[in-house]
């Protein structure tokens, strides 16, 4: 099979999934058909202009246009930052101010229909000569949803021992140099060379290129160890997963130096699957069990809690609900939080974290709907004066994530020590008095007492 060959196979099955191909020959500048003024645009123009008109009629034709003006021109000169700014305004919409009745309103431009894949159009381009500072190149096949380059998919020529997969990855990195304003808009990279292919972010190292291993979240290399792109294609670009994950699986973190990070095909499908364990369980008549979510050691686990989080709170069927994230451990605790501290754009809500006892009560008591809530499963132990933890909400879309669920949230029947004193004897806390005791079954009866603190659910996260 030629590199050429590979190319239209790949736009073969992309058609199947769901896309228009046209040649980019034919649509440039000097084509046929051109839909470009000049080989240095990126976009399709005319083909934004018309979604953002069908996805926004309320909106005045000035205010729209001014909508187009701010994605044409992102106006930040950093690359990656330019990207992050671009994909705020790809799930967001694009602030505008228009006049009506008399007033100045706020509003925001819809550039996708996140609730209907077909309500978007999707086209894969092959061949589409892009003109840099210095040099003109070809990328393979660009993937537009609604006139916007959202994936860029580089392939190599498998019948080339000297053309592998790493080729592919060096070609993207050259292009970022020498074509790096299409990058602006880039969501997600591909690399294949027939055999294998890698998905990866732009900021992306090699080692960060990973393969997509299935199409439903069940089977495994479904259609074969040898046919990771086309498993890629059917489970990871396909117009309906492909929404779900722009919007809910890319995440920008700032801390001290900008990274894009992308979920991989396990983080995606368990926030698929635990969401729709979670609405369920939620309903009346629910178990009020999210169930539990396990994770092999540097698999992610942090990016899944982050991506299930937002996804939860934006969930219609969950009504905004109230996120309480239960760790066992300071250091745990502070490690969690930051990464989420540090998701906001994904999240759109500032966490905050408990700090006491009295802390967590008031933070949770009374409070209608929404935020995202950080404790230590000690802070739900009842206090000096008290027999029970009282409950705090009696609403049933509060979600409760408990981390590190292997270790403390079950079994703890078989790991219990009990220590008896004498009537009259306390610890060294001065609890304690005549009966058996030991900081475990404090432990234990703490999260079990945790478990009862809203009639809500709990989605348990596990190594």
């Amino acid at each position: 099979m030629t590199e050429d060959q590979l190319e239209q196979e790949a736009l073969s099955w992309l058609i199947e999934v769901g896309y228009t191909h046209l040649s980019g020959y034919d649509i440039a500048p000097d084509g046929p058909a051109p839909e470009r003024e000049n080989f240095r645009q990126v976009l399709l123009p005319q083909r934004l202009r018309d979604a953002i008109a069908r996805l926004n009629p309320h909106i005045p034709l000035a205010a729209r246009e001014d909508a187009f003006k701010q994605v044409q021109d992102l106006g930040i000169p950093v690359l990656l930052s330019a990207n992050r700014h671009f994909h705020r305004l790809l799930v967001g919409g694009v602030p505008v101010e228009y006049q009506k009745d008399g007033e100045t309103r706020g509003d925001f431009v819809r550039l996708v229909d996140w609730g209907n894949a077909k309500a978007n159009e999707w086209l894969a381009v092959n061949q589409f000569s892009l003109k840099g500072p210095h040099h003109t190149r070809r990328p393979d096949i660009i993937l537009f949803l609604n006139g916007l380059p959202v994936v860029l998919l580089e392939l190599k020529n498998p019948a080339d021992e000297n053309a592998n997969i790493w080729k592919a990855y060096d070609q993207i990195q050259t292009y970022k140099a020498q074509i790096p304003d299409v990058f602006q808009y880039n969501e997600v990279l591909v690399v294949s060379d027939g055999s294998e292919a890698l998905m990866g972010s732009l900021s992306s190292n090699a080692e960060r290129f990973m393969a997509w291993r299935t199409i439903d979240g069940v089977a495994l290399d479904p259609l074969g160890q040898f046919n990771e792109l086309e498993t890629l294609v059917r489970g990871a670009l396909a117009p309906a997963y492909l929404l779900d994950y722009l919007r809910y699986f890319v995440l920008f973190e700032d801390d001290g130096g900008l990274i894009k990070k992308i979920a991989g095909y396990h983080q995606f499908h368990a926030v698929r699957s635990a969401i729709e364990h979670v609405v369920n369980a939620s309903a009346p008549g629910g178990s009020h069990k999210g169930g539990v979510v396990w994770h092999t050691q540097g698999s992610g686990k942090s990016i899944t809690m982050t991506c299930f989080a937002a996804r939860v709170m934006q969930e219609p069927a969950m009504q905004n609900p109230t996120i309480v994230v239960i760790t066992d451990r300071n250091d745990l605790d502070g490690q969690l939080f930051g990464v989420f501290s540090l998701a906001q754009d994904l999240l759109r809500e500032q966490p905050v974290q408990v700090e006491t006892r009295q802390d967590l009560r008031a933070k949770l008591a009374n409070r209608p709907s929404g935020g995202i809530v950080f404790a230590t499963i000690q802070k739900f132990m009842p206090g000096e004066d008290e027999d029970t933890f009282p409950v705090l909400s009696d609403r049933s879309n509060i979600v409760v994530i408990a981390d590190e669920a292997h270790r403390t949230q079950y079994g703890f029947e078989a790991k219990l020590k009990t220590i008896k004193r004498k009537a009259g004897q306390a610890d060294a806390a001065g609890r304690c008095v005549g009966v058996p005791h030991c900081c475990s079954s404090l432990q234990a009866r703490a999260q079990w007492k945790a478990a009862r603190l809203v009639r809500g659910l709990g989605i348990k996260s596990a190594r």
